[in-house]
């Protein structure tokens, strides 16, 4: 058997290790508290389930989809942006439903780039923003994101030679998995130079309704001339608790939403339809969900910020995401920390390094456990990692 050589162009799944120690660990009988996926712990609101129920009982969403998808899911994700955001979106051309964001930021891989052709992608990230461009034959150029920068890149420092054979550019904000909010006046810088060197910027907008301490995240379609150079991705799965049902969409530019469909035809048969009129019920109905997550997450932030000091690691506080970005103490890689904590603590957190270069030094735990095991999780943490203890 000869597998694709694509397939070795991929980096090593940093998770791999990880995840096979946790595994000998709990086959040991040790009580491991996961803390490395961002998967909700808190069901599906009510009132999608019940939209699905009634959906799928009705036998008009039993054939096959549209690649278009429902008018009603196209329709209710027009009034949210413009509820939400004031952005205004022609359902029939500026959105489209995927099914969920990691595949569509994929696909848009195989829609614009081709061999010798770049995709810039913020570093760290989420891996799929540097993998996809490397399956799709073309490459991924990285920007650093620094905390100096507030986890911003640095547009002027991308290299020539990258911008000139440059198709896309991945940004998140706000952040995974650094937390990070986009500052005023970036997204302005980065349509100026979506303009200037002639590349479609996707903004996965996947944990904009996410967020602490009064803080309201912004779409990148709601900035002067985004429309014209961009496409935002954004997904119902962290925000309302639908990550296993998958559902997301992709909006803004036209002509980039025609490419991505024209793709998709290829590739898969839609969304069904039961499934895209329960997400268009969230959209419509569930705006207090969102706001009840936040403040559920906002205080499991508050007990992971408090127990990571006494521990002795100084870490910013985020005012979005399900994440804590913590740098790792002095004398370890992010890896050999990651160990440590599980080994001490029976508790597995995200090696930084697993997210790109500018992760290491750095750890990710994520808040999706119940108030009861991340505070267990804390107290373990505390009693076997003080640092300097």
């Amino acid at each position: 058997m000869r597998v694709s050589a694509r397939l070795d162009r991929l980096p090593p799944y940093l998770f791999a290790e990880l995840e096979r120690k946790i595994a000998a660990k709990r086959a040991a009988g040790v009580d491991v508290i996961s803390l490395g996926i961002g998967d909700p712990d808190t069901p599906t609101p009510g009132l999608v389930v019940g939209a699905l129920a009634g959906a799928v009982a009705d036998p008009g969403t039993h054939q096959y989809p549209s690649n278009r998808g429902r008018p009603e899911l196209r329709e209710a994700l027009a009034r949210f942006y413009e509820r939400r955001f004031g952005v205004e979106l022609d359902p029939d051309t500026e959105i489209l439903p995927a099914l969920g964001a990691k595949e569509c930021i994929f696909n848009l891989n195989l829609a614009f780039l081709d061999p010798g052709t770049v995709a810039l992608a913020a570093d760290p990230g989420y891996p799929v923003y540097a993998g996809g461009p490397l399956l799709a034959g073309a490459e991924a150029e990285l920007m650093p994101l620094l905390p100096e920068r507030g986890f911003t890149p640095d547009l002027q420092a991308i290299p020539q030679d990258a911008l000139g054979r440059a198709r896309l550019m991945y940004l998140n904000y706000p952040n995974n998995p650094t937390g990070a909010v986009v500052p005023p006046g970036f997204f302005d810088e980065v349509v100026a130079f979506a303009q200037e060197h002639d590349f479609l910027v996707v903004h996965d907008a996947s944990y904009t309704e996410t967020t602490f301490d009064d803080y309201v995240a912004p779409s990148f379609l709601e900035t002067p001339g985004a429309k014209e150079v961009g496409i935002e991705v954004f997904s119902l799965s962290k925000g309302y608790n639908m990550t296993g049902w998958r559902t997301a969409a992709v909006m803004g530019n036209a002509e980039a939403i025609e490419a991505y469909w024209r793709l998709k035809t290829n590739i898969d048969s839609g969304m069904f339809e039961a499934v895209q009129l329960a997400a268009a019920a969230a959209l419509d109905e569930g705006d207090a969900v969102p706001r009840e997550m936040s403040r559920l997450y906002e205080r499991r932030r508050d007990l992971v910020i408090s127990a990571l000091r006494e521990i002795g690691v100084e870490v910013a506080v985020p005012r979005a995401t399900i994440y804590v970005w913590a740098p790792v103490p002095s004398g370890h890689t992010s890896a050999s920390y990651c160990e440590l904590v599980l080994e001490e603590s029976g508790v597995a957190v995200s090696p930084g390094g697993a997210y790109g270069p500018n992760g290491e030094g750095f750890f990710r735990i994520s808040l999706t456990v119940s108030d009861e095991r991340l505070a267990e999780a804390m107290d373990r943490m505390r009693e076997g990692l003080r640092v300097g203890s």
